[in-house]
């Protein structure tokens, strides 16, 4: 299981997550790993979080490569420089996409490029 499945398996089993109370929309995650496409998608209804693996419409749909999901499942990325950087791609709701970053670990230490298409 890749770090990235590890994180939305934790997080299914949260459940709720108070920081969210004011907050309702969809974002899918789209995980590329050469041609495998791993979809997740985190519903959240009022500080309600349901994950499930869905590839359904959402309000917000970020596309990334596994290895940078993975990153981002360690803590190591800094979500809106990787989006500046184009490493995240965010169709929808970008304040949504923000948000959700919360749900992510962090690491005390300085923030890390991953070039995800080094060599190519």
């Amino acid at each position: 299981m890749s770090e990235a499945s590890a994180f939305f398996e934790r997080l299914s089993v949260a459940g709720r997550d108070p920081r969210f109370s004011k907050v309702c929309g969809s974002v899918r995650f789209d995980i590329r790993d050469g041609g495998h496409l791993e979809q997740w998608r985190l519903d959240i209804d009022h500080g309600e979080l349901r994950v499930t693996r869905n590839g359904g419409p959402a309000t917000t749909v970020v596309n990334v490569s596994a290895q940078f999901a993975d990153a981002m499942a360690r803590g190591e990325v800094n979500g809106l420089a990787a989006i500046a950087r184009g490493e995240i791609m965010v169709d929808g709701d970008l304040a949504l996409a923000l948000r959700i970053g919360r749900l992510f670990p962090r690491t005390s230490g300085p923030p890390q490029r991953h070039d995800s298409d080094a060599g190519t």
